[in-house]
Formats: C-alpha cells, structure tokens, sequence
C-alpha cells in the first residue's frame, strides 16, 4: 500500500527515554478503561519511558506512597478484555482542596513524573488542568516547605496532561464516542431483545430506563437500534400534551398487530418545564389511560459491567498509544489536549474547549434552549434524533407528500447482520418522503424471476433486531438477466433501487449501469448500501455487519483463552473469514489481544513464520502463558491454517502446544451489534433521501430518466464523512480479482497489534491526530458516530 508522502517515525528515532508517564483512572469506570491503560503502558516502554500506575484514581495521587507503582509489559497482560478498571477508582474531595494538590505534586516528583494521562470524565480532566495551571507555583511551595530540593523546580518545570475520555454516558463534547459507550449500548440492547420476547409472549407494555442523568445518548441510540416506540431524554423533553400523543401512539400500534410495546427513558429525561419524568409515571400514565399490562425495568449499573466491545478495546487502543504520541510531542506551551475519535480519524483537541462546551449543553438546557442544547451535542447526536423520529412517528396519510414514484430495494450477496435495519429504515423513510416501497426477495434471482411486491410501513416492524436477511440474499450477479431484469422493472415501473450488500452488490451496480446504453430502464436513480463481514466493498472505511462479525470473534478468542487457563501454556491458531481482505484478522487480532495476524495484502513467507514463533517462544519462557494468532483464510495457499498450525506445534514443543479454531460462518450469524443496527439504519436513511433528490432533479416530461455517473452511486464512509462516489469511478480503486479496494485504511492500524504483542516495528504517525479546535465547524456529511 502506498504510504503518503508524509512524516513516518520508527521507533529509534522516537524517543522517551528520560521520562516518567502515570496513567489513572478516575471517576465512574467504563468498559474499555483497560484497554486504554494496557496501550499507554505497552506504548510508553516501547518508547523508553518509564510507566507507573496511580491505583484509585486521584485519592492514590494524594495519598502516594504504594499506591504509584511502576508498571511492566506483564503486568497489563490479560486485561484487554476485562471490564471496569483494574487499578481502581474514586471520587476524591481532597484532591480539590489545595492542600490534596500539593500532596499530589509532592508525590509525582518523588518519582519523577512530569507526563500524565488522565482517563475519566469531564470533572476529572478539568481538575487535571487546574493540576496543570497551578504545577509550578506548587513545586515553589514543596521548596518553601524543605520538601523537595531547590534544582526540582528547574528539572521538573511542567506537567504534562492528555486526557481520554471514559464515559458510558457519551456526554463530552468534542469527540463522537467515549471510552465504554458501545459497551453499554451492547449492555442495553441484551436486555432488550431479551425483554421483547417475554413481551410479545404476554402483549406487554415495558418502560425501561437507561443511565444518562444529563446525557440521553444512550437512550436515543438504543432506541433507534431496537425500534422502540417512544423515548424521552433531557435534551429534548416532549411537547406539552405528550401524554395523549404517546399513548395514541402505543393504541395505534397494538392495532396494527403489534403484540409489545417499548418506552426508553433516560434516567434524566425531563418534561418543558424541567419537571422530571419517571418510569412510575409512564407506567401509571399507559395502565390508566390504556389498561395495557405494563412493567418497569431499570437496567442500572448493569450497562457499566461486562467485558468491553470489539469497538471499545480498539478505541481506547487507538487513543491510548496517541496519548503518549501527543505527550511525547507535548512543550511547555502545550495546552492540555484530550485525544479522541472524530468519524474515522484521530484527533487531539484542547481540554478546555471541550470541557466549556459540555457545560455549555447543561446550561442550555437548564435555561431551556432545548434545541441549542442538541446542536451542541453535536451532528451526531443531531442526526441520530432525526433519523429516529423519522423512523417511530409515522404521518398521517394526509400528511405524506405524493410523489408517484415508486423504489425497489434487494439485498445482494452474502448475509450479514443489520441488512435489516438498513431495509427497514429504507422502507420507511422512503414512505415519509411519499414514495411507494417495494421489496425484491433473494436478489438479482428473485428480480428476474418476478419475486417483486409492496411493502409497507407495518411489514418491518421488529426488523432492527434481526440478523441475516429477511428479504432472502442470493450472490447472483444480473448481466445474465439484464433483459428479464429491465421488463420486471418496466412491468413493476420501477423509478429508483436501492441495493444493500457486498462486493456482488457493487459489481452488480456497475453491470446495470453499463445495461444503460442498451436498457433504459436502467436509466434511474441507483445506490448502494456497503453491508459484509468482510468489509471489502471499495469506496467506504466501514460496512454494515463487519462490527458484528468483530465481536463474535472477539468475544470466542476470549473463551478460547480462557478455555487454557489453568494449563500449560498455549497458542491458539485462529482462521477468520474474509475471503482475500484480512480487515478481520487485522482488527479482530488487535481488539482480542493476538500476538500475530496473517493477512494476504502483507505477504510473509516462512522466515516471517519463523520469527513469530520464536518470538512468541521467548514471550513464553518469560512472562505469557496463552498466544493468539488469527490467520484469514485467504492470506496464502500455501502457508494454510493446517501448515501454521502444525509448524507452532513443532518449533514450540517443550514450550508450548498449539490448538487450532476455525471459527467459520459463526461469524456472519447473530444479532446485529448496536454499532451495525445504527449504522444501517442511518446510511440507509441518508441514500433514501438522496433518491429522492435525485427522482426530482431527473424528473421530465413525466418520467424519470437518468444517465449520469453521479446518479448510480454508492454511500460509503470515508474517514469523516460519509460520502456519494459513482460507482464507475471506483473502478480504478478496486483489486477485482481478490475482491478488495487497492488501499485500505485499517492497514495503518496493523503496526499497532504488533507494538502492543512487542514486535520492534515502524508507526506511520500521518494519521495521528493534529491538535484542532473544538468550535471548528465540521464537514457537512460528517457523522461520527458511525465511525470505528
């Protein structure tokens, strides 16, 4: 892959010898906080600086003594997937006090330690700060008092802060996703699906609350993800005579057939006059005025427990090895940074701006400026509340514009989870915007042979939640069908398609816009939805299904591990799918903790084979007791699973054995995963907007004719943004004989799997996050929240 023509440092050239870096954790725990600790201990010896842990939070800072403790390479050893924070936390009153101050400083010079990273929430990176601002006056008054010596002040001048933010609530201005909220979402979205099936057995009505005391993310996002019909969160609380309108609501729908109805409170929501809204008055509101069956669950401190997700240990990986990039880059003029995630990128943004603007949502909405107080949310949170009213509150028919036109949506290719969701938000959005919906069963096959009907808004009720594909998917391709496909579409008078699916599904796209010269009923509006677990599909860094494939081989290279606890010790030889593109060995390996991942777009033959297994035997001898390498099955026809396997079994022996997985189509099975329902959901919203824009512009002389590139498209996510590119001019950005894009961003993150499983490598840093400020307008389409 060609690198850009930008800095890139190897790591003898970069340098923290001489420095001291403490990690802490602080305030509530969040999923994922391990993960960021073991990347900034792992990432900060790799550099050469010394690493210590503050054990509880800022209460260990102040009290010292054997709460710092020097950090090693095994002593972050299986973390990774354990929940919660492992060297503690707690809320300290006398680290606000200047006195707790002084005792913090005294006790960080001690050790040397002039570089912190603080990995907590908004109050604990503030106070961070105020440490910061008041360092060198302290170390004056530690001199004053005979504490320290005098030439400290000069060696120890400045404190160093970066931030990650550790926060279920995703409540910080600034970055897209905190530290545990996929995590708590995965928590939440459990219990739901687990609640629906008891719900719908006795045609229950259940409120359940999420946390979110200032924040309604959480809420609105796993509303959005399971379909729920009705939710109420603080920043935007409901109109006056809400009551009436949610219990109408909750009527309509059990008169539609639907058997269970679901109420998503944030444990903050509010009414207009910042009144609050329980569960018990929800719950006495639908018993007396519906006489529904109706049950309270509050979920609680379960949606901080469990094991992190595949996007959280890969996030809080990502942020932690930048963490001690930017501290390593960091001066005395250096304002205090907070490393985050903004789309697809890394970013570092001033602490203090971000933290201004986080309070500034709680005093819009304390001074009742609730639509102020979702903009500064930001376009994420902004986008999520608009897609999910579009999508629950159904208008009435005399209020749904009359368009005539008429748009057939299909699956292509293999199945992967939230193609539902993705069809289901297409159907119903297309219906909004006045369009008559129809749906293709089992693809291009079922195109041909006629397997064409309407479908309406009640037909994809509870569809979010669905793995696989409803419509039924087939990999056929149409350019044996053209013909029979174009007098379906005629018979049918088809003036739009949306496509949901892989690599076929672009091949397919770019067959029917060449079927345009010939066929003019391909001449409409076409788009094209990236959903497969290979995450193969040019044009888009991501596609739906690809995170839940992640988790399931995340969450069974864990019970693999686990299953050797106890034993001698062990490598385990995992094969993923994928087909030529190794994002899922590339990504699971770094999200499971693999001290290997062989992937064909970076070739290694049996020297390389050679180095990683004495590598991994000298680990062995010293320190781990379970290996984990991953191997796509694709990635050479030679050097096969059974190869690999039996070649660690013969060089370990006497070290370690080796057991081999493969973990086959597991992988494209299940329920979607929070990220994959919200990401289907919203694209597949944005393209049918996009259709409709395009059937009015192409609209002449009472018909639909279009025959431009930009008018057969796909919508894909690319690093901030998500973005319409023609489907002719990815062409030469496609590998059409392995079935991958020609460059692939998750490359980048490969050097990263093997700094933290301690190969010496190379780091291309032209990725790295750039300080920015946090007022600065975003991109147009930008919308974080779908990014990995």
């Amino acid at each position: 892959m060609a690198q850009p023509d930008t800095k890139k440092i190897f790591f003898e050239n970069l340098s923290g010898t001489g420095k001291a870096i403490a990690v802490l954790t602080s305030g509530g725990d969040a999923q994922g906080m391990n993960a960021a600790v073991r990347a900034v201990v792992r990432m900060g010896l790799y550099v050469g600086a010394k690493v210590y842990f503050i054990h509880e939070g800022y209460q260990g800072m102040v009290d010292g003594g054997e709460n710092i403790e020097e950090a090693s390479w095994e002593s972050v050893s299986s973390m990774l997937q354990v929940g919660g924070t492992v060297i503690g936390s707690a809320r300290c009153k006398e680290f606000r006090s200047h006195e707790g101050r002084l005792k913090a400083a005294h006790n960080l010079v001690l050790q040397g330690i002039t570089n912190l990273c603080v990995i907590g929430g908004d109050g604990s990176l503030t106070g961070a700060n105020l440490f910061r601002e008041e360092w060198s006056g302290l170390l004056t008054e530690l001199v004053d008092q005979g504490l320290i010596e005098a030439d400290a002040v000069q060696k120890y001048s400045a404190l160093h802060i970066v931030g990650m933010v550790g926060s279920i609530d995703n409540d910080f201005c600034g970055t897209d996703m905190t530290i545990g909220t996929d995590s708590a979402l995965h928590r939440i979205i459990e219990v739901v699906d687990a609640i629906m099936t008891t719900a719908q057995s006795h045609q229950r009505t259940f409120v359940l609350e999420v946390m979110g005391r200032h924040c309604g993310y959480l809420a609105l996002v796993s509303a959005l993800a399971c379909g729920a019909d009705w939710v109420l969160i603080p920043e935007m609380p409901p109109e006056d005579g809400w009551e009436d309108k949610m219990c109408q609501k909750l009527s309509a729908n059990r008169a539609g057939m639907k058997r269970l109805n679901i109420i998503i409170v944030a444990e903050g929501a509010i009414d207009q006059n910042n009144r609050p809204i329980t569960t018990e008055n929800i719950k006495n509101l639908v018993v007396k005025c519906l006489g529904f069956d109706t049950r309270v669950t509050i979920l609680g401190h379960v949606q901080r427990g469990g094991t992190p997700s595949a996007f959280d240990r890969i996030l809080a990986s990502r942020m932690g090895v930048e963490a001690v990039l930017a501290l390593l880059e960091t001066t005395a003029n250096t304002p205090a940074c907070v490393v985050s995630l903004r789309g697809n990128q890394s970013v570092r943004l001033p602490l203090m701006e971000c933290v201004q603007m986080t309070q500034e949502v709680q005093r819009a909405m304390d001074g009742k400026r609730f639509e102020e107080a979702v903009k500064l949310r930001g376009r994420s949170f902004e986008n999520n509340l608009r897609t999910y009213k579009l999508l629950a509150h159904r208008k009435p028919e005399s209020e749904l514009p009359v368009s005539n036109f008429n748009v057939a949506v299909l699956n292509v290719g293999a199945p992967a989870a939230g193609m539902n969701a993705a069809v289901r938000s297409a159907v119903r959005v297309g219906i909004s915007e006045g369009h008559k919906m129809f749906a293709v069963s089992d693809g291009f096959e079922g195109f041909y042979k006629g397997q064409i009907r309407e479908i309406k808004w009640a037909d994809v009720g509870g569809w979010t939640g669905q793995g696989g594909s409803l419509l039924g998917t087939k990999r056929t391709l149409p350019a044996k069908h053209v013909e029979k496909i174009a007098e379906q579409m005629r018979m049918n008078n088809i003036n739009a398609l949306l496509i949901v699916g892989g690599f076929e599904a672009f091949e397919s796209l770019l067959q029917l816009y060449e079927a345009r010269t010939t066929y003019e009923e391909f001449c409409i509006p076409m788009c094209m939805l990236p959903a497969t677990i290979s995450n193969n599909v040019p044009g888009t860094d991501l596609s739906i299904g690809a995170d839940t494939a992640l988790n399931a081989i995340v969450e069974t290279c864990d019970r693999i591990k686990q299953s050797a606890s106890g034993t001698k010790r062990r490598v385990f030889i995992i094969e993923t799918m994928g087909g030529y593109c190794g994002y899922l060995a590339s990504v699971g390996g770094l999200a499971a903790g693999a001290d290997a991942a062989y992937i064909y777009e970076e070739p290694f033959d049996i020297k390389d084979l050679q180095a990683n297994v004495e590598h991994l035997t000298e680990k062995m001898k010293t320190s781990i007791q379970r290996g984990l390498v991953l191997r796509n099955e694709n990635c050479n026809e030679n050097y096969t699973t059974d190869f690999i396997y039996q070649l660690y079994s013969e060089e370990g022996k006497g070290v370690f054995d080796s057991r081999k997985n493969v973990l086959g189509h597991m992988q494209q099975g299940g329920a979607p995963s929070p990220f994959d329902r919200n990401f289907g959901t919203k694209i597949s919203a944005k393209a049918m907007q996009w259709v409709t824009k395009k059937l009015t512009e192409t609209f002449r002389q009472g018909r639909v004719f279009a025959n431009t590139e930009d008018s057969c498209c796909l919508l894909g996510m690319r690093r901030r943004a998500l973005v319409f590119q023609p489907v002719v001019q990815l062409k030469d950005e496609t590998d059409f004989v392995h079935r991958i894009p020609k460059e692939q961003w998750w490359l980048k993150l490969r050097p990263l799997m093997k700094i933290l499983a301690k190969y010496k490598t190379s780091y291309d840093v032209s990725d790295s996050g750039q300080l920015e400020h946090v007022i600065r307008n975003r991109p147009k389409e930008s919308d974080g929240s779908v990014a990995m």
